[in-house]
């Protein structure tokens, strides 16, 4: 009795809890509707407090910040929007228009034929879409499986086994590439430079010496940390470091 208790309270506290983040999100929407940007800024940031915030939240979010010029946060909310839905196409054109209000013009390394392919076309599922990739295909192999050892007519055991073997090796696939997606989203931790302009130097202390310079809007690749210093990586290859508080992890 007390277990159904919990559970109906937890039931009730969930709805209660997502009507809120409904309401918060509609009141939010008026805010900006109305152009009172700063005022939507505060209800969004409250549903991200919750960690409640979808990809819809962060893209309009970076809407507010764009509205605001503020190139920081706005680029920094695009990428969290297409972190959670890299097929938010809205987000991704947004993303474009506001890099060019960036200072700094970073050419890209040259890319792999595979590293294309991942990119382009790997990429636009997240690890947990592609899990759920994997766990249909492992359904569909059972049941051809199954079809083809029950089947009676050879003409059907060849179908049913054909295809079951088809979806086996598309479950391989699949679970590679969620295995993947994920080591690399782990492991691959980006950021987006918060100050108007920071000196990146060549070791993480005071008395170093300055190889480059960024400025905000840049996104970077972090490789270490040391004290409050990180160590970054841009897409042309150039290493160095910079303070913690210049930037903001995504």
């Amino acid at each position: 009795m007390k277990k159904l208790v919990i559970y109906v309270f937890l039931f009730v506290s969930t709805i209660t809890l997502a009507q809120n983040t409904n309401d918060l999100f509609l009141s939010a929407n008026s805010l900006y509707k109305e152009g009172k940007y700063e005022e939507a800024i505060k209800l969004y940031e409250q549903i991200e407090d919750e960690n409640l915030a979808s990809s819809e939240v962060y893209y309009n979010l970076a809407n507010c910040y764009y509205k605001l010029n503020k190139i920081a946060p706005t680029i920094y909310n695009y990428e969290k929007a297409l972190q959670l839905d890299p097929l938010n196409e809205d987000a991704k054109n947004n993303l474009i228009i506001a890099k060019r209000l960036t200072l700094d013009r970073i050419e890209a390394l040259p890319k792999s034929v595979f590293q294309k392919f991942n990119e382009n076309y790997l990429q636009k599922f997240t690890y947990n879409t592609w899990a759920v990739i994997t766990i249909v295909f492992s359904f569909m192999a059972s049941i051809l499986f199954l079809l083809f050892y029950f089947a009676y007519t050879p003409s059907k055991k060849r179908i049913y086994f054909t295809t079951s073997i088809i979806s086996f090796l598309l479950l391989i696939t699949s679970l590679v590439i969620t295995y993947t997606q994920y080591n690399q989203t782990k492991n691959n931790v980006e950021a987006i430079i918060y100050t108007e302009e920071v000196s990146v130097t060549n070791e993480p202390t005071e008395n170093s010496n300055e190889i480059f310079s960024l400025h905000e809007g840049t996104k970077v690749k972090v490789l270490d940390s040391v004290d409050n210093w990180k160590k970054i990586k841009l897409v042309d290859g150039k290493v160095g470091w910079i303070k913690t508080k210049t930037l903001k992890e995504l």
